[in-house]
């Protein structure tokens, strides 16, 4: 069973990351997201995730140094844009998000959508950041099979993580056991499907049996299926709650009842036919 808040699983390179976290996509710049990622790390979230394009960088840094946790039991992820990819434009990307951050490293960076053509030369310099020691590990988001095959292929290093859209709605089963057999850690973003399925009779018949919310019962079975998740939200209520999800657990026909709900459908773009 997991434990706690601060369960954490094994990337292939050996680094641990946190399995529970906040996402920060759409938190404003400055006084909320400071505040939202103060409270977070109050509450005990260690993973915070963020991204060039969600331009609250400068805040989560501001939060992270204001904290009294050490930046040891942190986990930091940003990501590189779609208009920043390529070698060089990459690097001189990640020098402007850490500037933002005011960081000495980050835990982890990604290549947020596999942008054709350019994806393999940002893989190049997502590398070098690694074997320079910027960054403890590197991943990408959004890559289907055929992208992680394609970049596998010519890169030294393979992905540690691999972020998706991933809910009762879209499972990503193959998707799942794909990085499952290459070692690469899924972890979700839209983890509950942007709020869309709460009223869903088989979630709401978990919630009142276990006493919890729909929300997170949809959290618990991520975390049974071994998945990353970065809820998000700016309401301090709403941040214990989802992270009160550790003092019960999903028998397996619970579990593959929640699994049946899935209908393959995206709330978020889909990576073989983005505007890139």
């Amino acid at each position: 069973m997991k434990k706690s808040l601060y369960d954490k699983v094994n990337l292939h390179n050996g680094v641990e990351m946190p399995q529970f976290g906040l996402g920060v996509y759409k938190v404003e710049e400055g006084k909320e997201v400071c505040d939202t990622v103060t409270s977070a790390l109050e509450i005990g979230y260690r993973l915070i995730d963020t991204a060039a394009l969600y331009k609250n960088e400068e805040g989560v840094g501001k939060a992270i140094r204001k904290s009294s946790v050490p930046r040891e039991e942190l986990f930091i992820t940003t990501k590189v844009w779609n208009s920043d990819q390529g070698y060089e434009s990459t690097l001189k990307a990640f020098e402007d998000s850490m500037g933002k951050l005011a960081l000495e490293y980050v835990d982890l960076y990604l290549i947020h959508w596999p942008v054709k053509e350019k994806y393999h030369d940002t893989w190049r310099a997502l590398e070098k950041l690694y074997l320079d020691g910027r960054v403890k590990a590197i991943g990408v988001s959004n890559f289907q099979i055929h992208h992680l095959e394609d970049l596998m292929k010519q890169s030294e290093i393979k992905p540690m993580v691999n972020q998706v859209e991933l809910h009762p709605l879209l499972s990503q089963v193959e998707l799942r056991s794909f990085c499952s057999e290459q070692q690469i850690q899924i972890e979700a973003w839209s983890p509950i499907a942007r709020g869309r399925i709460l009223d869903n009779l088989t979630l709401n018949e978990l919630a009142t049996k276990y006493e919890k919310s729909s929300a997170q019962i949809i959290l618990r079975w991520h975390l049974q299926n071994d998945v990353i998740i970065i809820p998000k939200s700016v309401t301090p209520s709403r941040l214990v709650e989802n992270a009160n999800i550790f003092d019960f657990e999903l028998n397996p026909k619970e579990m593959e009842a929640i699994n049946r709900l899935n209908v393959n459908q995206r709330f978020g773009a889909d990576p073989d036919d983005f505007d890139f």
